[in-house]
C-alpha cells in the first residue's frame, strides 16, 4: 500500500463563481521506455545509473472559475495557480557524456509552479472564441560534485505557452469552422 493523502475543497458563493483548493501527495513509477522514448531511438547508449526509486510529489492548486451567461453570450473564465515539489524525480542527463543518456533519481528536488488562464465564450450569433495561456517556472535543484545545490531549468519546457480558437457554427449544415493555434 502507498499512502497518498489528498484534500480537496470547493466553495461556490453562487452558481456563477466557483473556488477550488487542492493539496495532496502522489507517487509515480516511471516507465522510461514509453515516457522518454526519444532517448532510445538515437545513437547514444542508455545508462540507468542506480536502482530507480519511485518519484514522489506534493502539490497544491487554487482555481477560480467564473461563468457568464446572458441573452447574447455565454462562457467562462478559469484561472489556476499551481505548485508541485518533486523528490526522487527521475531525470535524463543528456549533457555529461555526448555518447550517453544517463537516467537517475535527482540528487535534490524539482519544482513546477505557475499560473494558467483559459477563457471560452460563445455568442448567440454562433461565433465561438477561446483563448488561454500558461506561465511556468520549472527547474531542478541538484547537487554538484562539491555537494552544492545548482539550479537548472528543465530542458524542452517553455516558460510560456498560449492557445487560441476562433470558431463559427453553420447550424443548417451542422458544420463547425475553426481556426486554432498555439
Amino acid at each position: 500500500n502507498i499512502y497518498s493523502p489528498r484534500l480537496n475543497y470547493k466553495w461556490s458563493p453562487n452558481e456563477k463563481n466557483i473556488i477550488r483548493f487542492s493539496l495532496g501527495n502522489g507517487y509515480r513509477v516511471v516507465n522510461l521506455f514509453s515516457e522518454d522514448h526519444a532517448a532510445f531511438n538515437g545513437a547514444r547508449k542508455v545508462v540507468i545509473a542506480n536502482k530507480l526509486k519511485p518519484e514522489q510529489s506534493w502539490n497544491a492548486s487554487l482555481n477560480y472559475n467564473k461563468i457568464f451567461s446572458s441573452e447574447n453570450i455565454c462562457g467562462n473564465i478559469d484561472i489556476n495557480l499551481f505548485y508541485t515539489y518533486f523528490s526522487n524525480k527521475i531525470v535524463a542527463d543528456y549533457f555529461s557524456d555526448p555518447n550517453k543518456v544517463i537516467f537517475d533519481n535527482l540528487k535534490g528536488y524539482a519544482i513546477n509552479r505557475g499560473i494558467g488562464f483559459n477563457s471560452d465564450f460563445t455568442l448567440k450569433s454562433n461565433f465561438k472564441f477561446c483563448a488561454g495561456f500558461t506561465l511556468m517556472d520549472v527547474f531542478q535543484m541538484s547537487k554538484d560534485s562539491l555537494g552544492q545545490l545548482i539550479k537548472r531549468e528543465q530542458v524542452h519546457t517553455p516558460p510560456f505557452t498560449a492557445n487560441i480558437l476562433l470558431g463559427y457554427t453553420i447550424t443548417k449544415l451542422k458544420l463547425n469552422i475553426d481556426f486554432s493555434g498555439n
